[in-house]
């Protein structure tokens, strides 16, 4: 009888799951405007698969659009599905509303608490705000300012390095696999300049950090087993909880991460109970952590909050910056008449520039660091999750699947929502048909960005950097840091692709998509280096 009586309770339970989720799914299809999109490819997948595996998932968003206009919904997981908007318009809505109508998705929640933790990255709305508002003033003009001299002596290391090795070579040239050199000089930058801290990775120094982030691009193309339980676990987040090669290696970075983080909080601490005045710790972004700890603080911030901003700002201070150093390298090899003319702008300027002229007096380095930005931003693309019902406007018209015309679409809870920031970015129906080209001259003249461009909201008409609540809070650190380093190496070295300017280059799958030199190990970028004399 009692076993009678358990199997009826978990049929029960079992009938109103599936009620719960039909009723659901009945409310989603009423409530939601039925877009056309391409068809599935994987009756699992979707076309995840495809996206997750190609070189140019961007390039993809870009011709569903051309053919399906600009919103659409592509097949995901299982029964899912996802809205893409490819918009100006639309797109500048669904900012304005991210962290309270347009939220993380569950597997972006459950990757980011257990990676970084429950700092400014992983909060939504009220707490957000808080956050976001207690680290502020720590990326201020005043404060990045500062810590200019500081991007100096790091770019100035790499150059005394890669004089050495090219005195020693008798060729008059040394061949430098520039992408390891670049996460060195970004992760000493963000140690020094974020928490007072030298890494020493320019001097040699092995940081846990560079290893287990090194690590994550050494597999050549990514398993497949990587793809599929990256896939599922967007259906199923729970799956992260799960011990692969992967998330050993997530969860060692995160330990890693948090003993440095641990030791650099405990003795920045103590440096303040002795010698640091109160208006100099706040000027640099841990006094401003250490600062929110306390009780009366009017934004404070719990210990494990302080301990995830501090990870939070490792993880994007070291990826992002790098990443894009190098993809500036690859380009001004492959363009040395842009190469060229940068550097002439660098000499003619003559010494280095304070941070308001890098801001203000060099327009051509200006120019050739936005289009980096545009072309190579180093997070494609972004999905949040409706956590209410919406509508969005649209700039043009879409037809739909039942075959209406219409200039808003209707969004309901649960919908899963795609901005594809580098189709956009590189999009010909919003740059233009030279839109795929390396071209910095677009940024100088006055009609080098089209109308359309100009509709996008954003810095610099760019997505690159997001927008909204959560536009990216160390973007003028970045791009202060971007310009520093690449005057340094432009004016004092010549750079080539090894193996001749149409050398191929592909993206490999480290914890952000990275370039690489076809053939090459790891993250392996070798380019010809030589003095400029």
């Amino acid at each position: 009888v009692c076993s009678v009586g358990a199997y009826n309770v978990a049929g029960s339970f079992v009938a109103l799951w599936a009620l719960v989720k039909v009723l659901r799914a009945l409310r989603w299809r009423l409530k939601t405007t039925q877009l056309r999109g391409p068809p599935r490819t994987s009756f699992m997948y979707g076309v995840l698969r495809d996206l997750v595996v190609s070189q140019d998932s961007g390039g993809m968003y870009e011709r569903w659009a051309t053919e399906y206009g600009v919103a659409y919904v592509i097949p995901s997981v299982l029964t899912q599905t996802t809205t893409v908007l490819c918009d100006p318009k639309a797109i500048a809505h669904f900012y304005a509303r991210e962290t309270w109508t347009y939220v993380h998705t569950p597997l972006s929640l459950t990757f980011l608490e257990s990676f970084i933790g429950r700092g400014l990255l992983w909060s939504e709305g009220e707490a957000h705000r808080r956050q976001r508002k207690a680290l502020t003033p720590a990326f201020s003009n005043a404060a990045i300012r500062k810590l200019t001299s500081v991007f100096y002596d790091s770019a100035y290391k790499a150059k005394g390095a890669w004089d050495t090795a090219i005195e020693s070579s008798k060729d008059g040239y040394a061949v430098i696999e520039v992408q390891n050199w670049m996460n060195h000089i970004s992760l000493d930058t963000i140690g020094i300049a974020g928490f007072s801290h030298d890494f020493g990775s320019l001097d040699g120094k092995q940081a846990s950090v560079t290893e287990v982030f090194d690590t994550f691009g050494n597999n050549r193309k990514g398993s497949a087993v990587n793809h599929i339980f990256f896939l599922l676990a967007s259906a199923f987040p729970i799956m992260m909880k799960i011990p692969t090669k992967r998330t050993n290696l997530m969860k060692k970075l995160s330990v890693a991460m948090a003993e440095i983080s641990n030791d650099l909080l405990i003795r920045n601490r103590r440096e303040k109970d002795i010698n640091v005045s109160e208006r100099d710790e706040e000027k640099s972004i841990i006094g401003l952590l250490i600062k929110s700890e306390g009780q009366d603080a009017e934004l404070r911030m719990s210990k494990e909050e302080v301990m995830a901003q501090m990870k939070g700002l490792l993880v994007a201070g070291y990826e992002t910056t790098s990443i894009s150093l190098t993809w500036a390298l690859i380009e001004l090899s492959r363009h040395p008449d842009v190469q060229t003319r940068l550097r002439e702008e660098l000499l003619a300027f003559g010494a280095d520039p304070t941070y308001d002229q890098l801001k203000a007096n060099l327009p051509y380095l200006d120019a050739v660091v936005h289009e980096i930005l545009r072309l190579h931003p180093p997070v494609g693309e972004f999905t949040r999750l409706a956590a209410a019902d919406d509508v969005i406007p649209l700039s043009e018209p879409v037809r739909t699947e039942s075959g209406e015309v219409t200039d808003n679409i209707c969004i309901a809870k649960g919908t899963l929502i795609t901005i594809p920031g580098a189709a956009i970015n590189r999009s010909s129906a919003i740059w233009g048909p030279d839109a795929k080209e390396f071209k910095p001259d677009r940024w100088l003249t006055e009609d080098g960005i089209s109308g359309k461009a100009k509709e996008v909201q954003g810095h610099r008409h760019l997505l690159t950097f997001v927008d909204g609540p959560r536009t990216c809070l160390g973007k003028d650190f970045a791009i202060a840091e971007f310009k520093t380093v690449l005057l340094v190496l432009v004016k004092n070295f010549v750079f080539e692709m090894r193996d001749g300017p149409d050398t191929p280059v592909e993206i490999a799958r480290g914890l952000l998509p990275r370039p690489r030199v076809v053939g090459e190990d790891g993250i392996g970028v070798p380019l010809r280096v030589r003095r400029y004399e």
